[in-house]
């Protein structure tokens, strides 16, 4: 499928300012939620860009230098983990990707959003399930919130060595979930999700 269709609907329905949005971050036991926002001028030359998760941390630093350098805008939001807790992640997902939208110069006037659930602005979007992969503006912005949030978590790694967070990212892998077991969580994990309390 081509990765451009989704822009191209949008740009013919009338909208040229049309803003790519995703987050990293949803799943893990520790640290912030990441969302990222893009607007890609037409016809940019981003050949491999796709879902985050699906290319090699390399091609998504290359990526992530290209993006900026050809994007129109770029913006980054982060919800702590506290926020988190507070707010449970899906809140806190959708208050980061707004948080990213409005933080965006010029403002888009229409959203692509990865997944099923809109944001709480009065912009035009469309969600779209798989949207990383299917939608060019997405899959940049997947990439800018993975790498950004990559390296957050590899600075935290240096605070708090024990966890392996430059590693794992804050996701649940064994060892992740035998250091808690060990040491117990710190205060950047996120208190309310199974595997950190007992």
């Amino acid at each position: 499928m081509d990765n451009h269709l989704y822009e191209f609907e949008a740009r013919r329905a009338g909208h040229f300012l049309v803003a790519g949005v995703d987050e990293a971050g949803r799943g893990p036991l520790a640290g912030p939620v990441v969302a990222a926002t893009v607007i890609l001028p037409e016809g940019i030359p981003l050949d491999g860009v796709t879902d985050s998760k699906k290319m090699s941390e390399r091609a998504r630093k290359e990526a992530f230098s290209l993006i900026k350098k050809w994007a129109i805008d770029i913006s980054l939001a982060v919800v702590s983990p506290t926020e988190i807790d507070r707010i449970n992640i899906l809140q806190a997902t959708r208050k980061a990707m707004k948080q990213a939208v409005l933080t965006l110069e010029p403002q888009p006037d229409y959203l692509l959003i990865d997944g099923i659930y809109p944001i709480d602005l009065p912009i035009h979007q469309r969600c779209i399930i798989k949207g990383d992969e299917l939608s060019l503006s997405i899959s940049a912005a997947s990439v800018l919130a993975k790498v950004y949030r990559d390296r957050i978590m590899s600075s935290y790694h240096i605070l708090y060595p024990r966890y392996g967070f430059s590693s794992n990212k804050g996701y649940g892998t064994p060892d992740h979930r035998e250091a808690i077991m060990k040491h117990g969580p710190c205060c950047i994990h996120r208190f309310t999700f199974r595997g950190v309390l007992k």
